[in-house]
């Protein structure tokens, strides 16, 4: 539960997150950049290139829930018939996060207010761009990760090229199961986000505890 929100349930220790993979392992966080062949990590939580200014991860990392993760390596491999690759800037992201978030930004269209909790709490929501595969540079989209500003939604007067990377990007993601969030032209919420609660696991708890040398990409026993 949420101190603030007793009727809100966040899992908030490893026991309860552990006994949750147990009886459902599509509920384990895993490790995207193992999950993604070649998937691009962009951080910007991990550093002070955010809206807050100050770095909020521990590090550079990604999580998704087991049916997300398996989503993205197919968005992965259907991307590079167009010579394209995922870049992820966030993916699970720890519910204390979403409220200093909700409390600097204070618009629910771009943060998710605390009483209700982000889907990217659930481990199932994903902001993402693209990287060129020839070069490994990024390719152009309406506007950088994270304007919180209409240019997010509204791309009157784009070129061309860009509006055909964002079709691209969107059909991509789309056609896995995830669905798009008209306010923010980056983020996709995956159609499992229903079935995990809120998670409120600092990165540095998943680091010491997330087996890395396996298939099995849950929490190690």
């Amino acid at each position: 539960m949420s101190a603030q929100y007793p009727s809100l349930r966040v899992v908030s220790t490893l026991d309860e997150y552990r006994q949750q993979v147990a009886a459902n392992p599509a509920a384990g966080l895993i490790d995207l950049a193992q999950a993604v062949p070649g998937v691009v990590l962009d951080i910007r939580y991990a550093t002070a290139r955010n809206l807050l200014g100050t770095a909020v991860y521990a590090s550079a990392r990604a999580y998704a829930r087991r049916p997300v993760a398996e989503s993205l390596a197919q968005v992965q491999a259907a991307l590079a018939a167009h010579g394209l690759g995922l870049c992820i800037f966030d993916a699970y992201r720890p519910y204390h996060v979403t409220v200093r978030f909700y409390e600097h930004v204070q618009d629910e269209t771009f943060a998710a207010p605390p009483w209700r909790g982000s889907r990217h709490n659930r481990g199932a929501s994903v902001d993402v761009g693209l990287v060129s595969l020839a070069t490994g540079h990024p390719a152009p989209l309406p506007t950088d990760f994270d304007e919180l500003t209409l240019a997010a939604a509204h791309y009157n007067q784009l070129p061309a090229h860009v509006l055909l990377n964002r079709c691209v990007l969107r059909a991509a993601m789309l056609a896995q199961g995830f669905v798009s969030y008209a306010a923010e032209w980056w983020h996709f919420d995956h159609e499992t986000w229903a079935d995990f609660d809120l998670l409120d696991l600092p990165f540095e708890v998943l680091e010491d505890n997330l087996g890395r040398d396996s298939a099995d990409l849950a929490v190690a026993d």
